[in-house]
């Protein structure tokens, strides 16, 4: 996938300017894409000039000029071209992985601390997730949504990216006690 089908994707649900983009690049579409303000501006210039996105400027007062974006008839084709391309399973790169390989002949020490900040983290992040999921359905619950709502795409990703955390969270848990545990018989 390129950063081009993410934004086109993310530009489905409204006019979004740059900054706004990011935004929702940071907090809804983290989980399975990470992009910098920067390539999110240079990708939405290009997006414009190939005619996928159209742009119109927005005057401020007391505030700079901004560009909102939507996506185009060109762009809907080029997400529906892309949708119909087989797609690549992924694989996990991971540090904490590595480390955690090689952790039988090293100090375990430092290896369950970036366990336990991780399994925080990830806590932190099922917790947004929750919010994000709650405000997606709004009064509905979740099998009504699935069944009746408008747009289920965001929330399934969004649903993904929680059990994506949760499973983290489990995982490191599990992994930092079992190397506790253990402590005492390395050496």
């Amino acid at each position: 996938m390129a950063l081009r089908h993410a934004v086109l994707a993310a530009l489905l649900d409204g006019e979004y300017s740059g900054y706004q983009l990011a935004k929702i690049f940071d907090v809804s579409l983290s989980n399975f894409w990470y992009a910098v303000p920067q390539q999110l501006y240079a990708e939405l210039a290009k997006l414009e000039r190939e005619g996928l996105i159209s742009g119109r400027q927005v005057i401020q007062r007391d505030r700079p000029n901004k560009r909102l974006f939507t996506v185009t008839d060109a762009g809907l084709a080029e997400l529906a071209t892309f949708a119909a391309t087989p797609s690549k399973p992924s694989s996990i790169r991971e540090d904490l992985l590595v480390m955690v390989q090689a952790v039988d002949r090293l100090d375990p020490a430092p290896v369950i601390a970036q366990l336990e900040e991780r399994a925080v983290t990830a806590a932190a992040k099922v917790e947004i997730f929750d919010r994000m999921l709650q405000r997606l359905r709004g009064d509905l619950d979740e099998e009504t949504f699935l069944r009746e709502g408008d747009r289920i795409g965001p929330y399934l990703t969004c649903l993904r990216g929680r059990r994506f955390e949760q499973e983290n969270r489990d995982w490191c848990d599990q992994a930092a006690a079992l190397l506790r545990a253990r402590a005492p018989l390395s050496g």
